[in-house]
């Protein structure tokens, strides 16, 4: 793979370098806006079923494979997550929950993550979603869209900021059967700790994770976490401040991508678009607009690697709709109109119709030689992998089962396509082949470049940080939970 033909470019070929057309599907249940955490919550599936009617409106579905996902089971998520946790969100309901008080508080199902109607099947939905584009990336797709996946917080054992199934993690172990390395890019405004933390210890998995740093929600993703063991700067984060706008990101995600895609050539990348990283979000402090934004798929796309663009927080919704319907178009070279066709949803977008929003004037609180100091030691951590690690492969985990597709069901949002079924292998294939190093389940060390002092103190900051709600921030709260 040469990244650097055609690599980075703002050019918006619908072409991949081959001449090819880009072939490009997309995920969507329409049952997914029913699920609804609960009054005065700020996570709102009903978001991804307005970011679906925008698509409708502007004709996008018709450019696109339009696959109904079909849901995780047990033993898919449990290639990831804690049988018992499984089993847990399995069984728990609104009216069972009172009889599970010491499983609510272990699995940290509670406030942030609430128990709501069909919450498993949620769980199903989204998380079938992101594996099976997976799956459809490694079977030739060059990009593969689950606008209600990308729930980056959730741990194997625990719930964790409004997320319950970590989807990208199972996208990811989906995507390594058929590709050496994957690369995992977030800019959600808040820090990707659960799949840093899945992949903290291998070299097969590289994470960057660009995010507001400080006295915020999850309160993890320093500069200085740079992985561990084998996986020894293969994570990169990206501490930002409060309101970052659109030339002081680019500024630092061109150049450290672009040297990210040089040195560790990934086979797949994955590209969480977490929307509340827009200016105006509901819980965010950044200054992006929607163009900003979707500078960052259009990066990523110019590379030619396979994509999986996944969803993730964003609460203003009826921004989130417009950012991730734009970045769809992005996704398929189109440039969109900006303004907005008549849609079920139109009222929301009032009172100008349009899909872009202009940011606000709030102060860039990141100073340019911030940016420039961030930029310096990220690139420099990345001259210390020296190259792409060599991994030999040996032989392939269980493809995921591909079954008929049914050519009944003639309605494109309906019908199930075969390579979206995913089909596990109970075993863990990535264990038992010696192919990358295992997983950890539990936080490891952080082995930084500073002392092992620094480093203590450190976790110490970042165990008392991660107890902070995240929903009592979307209630303008300012409290601590018990143990601050």
């Amino acid at each position: 793979m040469d990244v650097s033909a055609g690599g980075g470019g703002n050019s918006l070929p619908t072409t991949g370098a081959d001449g090819s057309k880009r072939r490009v599907c997309y995920f969507y249940d329409s049952e997914v806006g029913n699920y609804y955490y609960g009054q005065g919550h700020p996570m709102k599936p009903h978001r991804i079923r307005m970011t679906h009617a925008l698509l409708a409106h502007y004709g996008l579905l018709d450019e696109m494979q339009v696959l109904k996902p079909h849901p995780a089971r047990d033993r898919d998520l449990c290639r990831f997550h804690a049988d018992d946790y499984v089993s847990f969100l399995r069984s728990v309901t609104p009216e069972t929950q009172q009889d599970q008080i010491r499983a609510l508080k272990r699995f940290n199902v509670g406030e942030d993550c609430p128990v709501f109607d069909g919450l498993y099947s949620f769980c199903q939905t989204y998380a079938g979603g992101s594996v099976g584009g997976a799956v459809k990336l490694n079977h030739g797709h060059d990009i593969a869209i689950n606008w209600a996946g990308g729930l980056h917080h959730a741990k194997k054992c625990e719930a964790s900021g409004f997320c319950y199934v970590n989807d990208i993690v199972l996208a990811i172990l989906e995507l390594l059967k058929y590709h050496q390395r994957v690369l995992y890019v977030d800019i959600d405004i808040h820090h990707g700790d659960g799949v840093e933390e899945a992949f903290y210890t291998t070299d097969r998995v590289m994470t960057v994770s660009f995010h507001k740093f400080g006295d915020y929600f999850p309160g993890t993703g320093d500069i200085r976490d740079v992985g561990h063991s084998k996986g020894k700067y293969y994570s990169l984060n990206v501490p930002l401040d409060d309101g970052i706008d659109d030339e002081s990101y680019q500024s630092l995600f061109k150049p450290i991508m672009g040297k990210v895609m040089e040195i560790f050539r990934p086979g797949a990348v994955v590209l969480q678009c977490g929307a509340d990283s827009l200016s105006g979000d509901r819980l965010g402090c950044f200054n992006l607009s929607i163009k900003g934004h979707a500078e960052c798929v259009r990066f990523m796309r110019s590379f030619n690697v396979p994509v999986l663009l996944l969803g993730g927080g964003g609460y203003t919704i009826r921004n989130v709709a417009r950012c991730w319907c734009y970045e769809t178009g992005v996704a398929l070279g189109h440039e969109l109109t900006d303004k907005m066709p008549l849609n079920e949803y139109y009222e929301y977008f009032g009172p100008d119709y349009t899909l872009h929003v202009a940011p606000s004037n709030m102060e860039n609180k990141n100073t340019n030689r911030q940016l420039d100091e961030i930029r310096s030691r990220l690139l420099d951590n990345l001259t210390k992998l020296r190259h792409a690690p060599s991994v030999q492969f040996q032989e392939r985990p269980p493809e995921a089962e591909l079954p008929e597709q049914d050519e009944d069901q003639e309605n494109p949002d309906e019908r199930h396509h075969a390579d979206s079924d995913v089909e596990m292998n109970d075993a863990k294939p990535l264990e038992d082949t010696g192919r990358r190093s295992s997983i950890q389940s539990v936080r490891v060390k952080r082995e930084s470049a500073e002392t092992e002092s620094t480093d203590q103190e450190q976790e110490k900051g970042l165990a008392v940080i991660s107890s902070y709600s995240l929903f009592s921030m979307a209630m303008g709260e300012t409290t601590y939970r018990e143990g601050w």
